[in-house]
């Protein structure tokens, strides 16, 4: 377990506020710990217009305008609020994803830049790493695969797994019970979009953290409820005091 001590950025001050000890990390994927190269973008595009949701270039960029503002969320539940009917959402949810596993299995993802240090680091400190997505839990696992991931976390979920997925708090909270966390003020919640920030406000999450490599900036994570804004989570191990010789 880690206590929080020192930060990277003006907008939360520990000075101000009781320490927090870390029990518990939770991390988006997509934009947060893994770098897709619009992935998602490419395989949505592809899936809207075999359902015929975009049939024209104005109606897909106003489908992709809407899939960026709400990124981080379950993505059948982007589909459903964009199709005629459930049938539909599914058929574009289907296409999806295998059409995302297939830009997958061509090399189309890697980890962002120090986040598999950040997992060993986290876990020597005796700090629990779970990873939650708005895939479903067969494209989540194979970029976990992918990615060489399975040694370095402790829990992966999707929505299905979890009841329903962000902005809920359905995921984070299901990772605290899965880890066997304490309570959910020992619980950060880090990911790169406004539903990431909103589901882990409701989760009561310690600290909620944005970065900023993936689809939002800086106000919308702060608008939707961050603690703490930075550039990476390259930055998080000294947001969380890793480095510090104290803890």
């Amino acid at each position: 377990m880690i206590t929080i001590i020192e930060t990277v950025t003006t907008e939360f001050d520990p000075e101000d506020q009781d320490p927090l000890d870390v029990e518990l990390v939770v991390f988006d994927m997509a934009g947060t710990t893994v770098e897709d190269n619009g992935l998602v973008e490419r395989s949505f595009a592809i899936a809207v217009r075999s359902v015929g949701i975009a049939q024209t270039d104005e109606a897909l960029e106003e489908a992709i305008d809407y899939v960026r503002e709400t990124m981080g969320r379950s993505k059948m539940e982007v589909f459903r609020a964009l199709a005629a009917d459930e049938d539909a959402a599914e058929h574009a949810n289907a296409v999806f994803e295998s059409t995302y596993l297939e830009l997958l299995q061509e090399g189309g993802v890697s980890s962002v830049e120090g986040a598999e240090d950040l997992f060993r680091d986290l876990r020597a400190a005796g700090v629990k790493v779970a990873l939650i997505t708005g895939f479903s839990s067969a494209t989540q696992q194979s970029i976990i695969d992918t990615l060489g991931w399975n040694d370095l976390i402790d829990v992966a979920l999707s929505p299905a797994e979890a009841g329903r997925g962000r902005p809920y708090p359905d995921l984070p909270l299901t990772a605290l019970l899965r880890t066997g966390a304490t309570n959910v003020g020992a619980m950060v919640v880090v990911g790169d979009t406004a539903s990431d920030m909103i589901s882990g406000v409701n989760a009561g999450a310690g600290l909620v953290v944005g970065v900023l490599t993936g689809a939002h900036d800086t106000e919308i994570l702060e608008d939707a409820g961050a603690d703490a804004v930075i550039d990476s989570i390259a930055e998080l191990a000294e947001l969380l005091g890793l480095n510090d010789d104290t803890f």
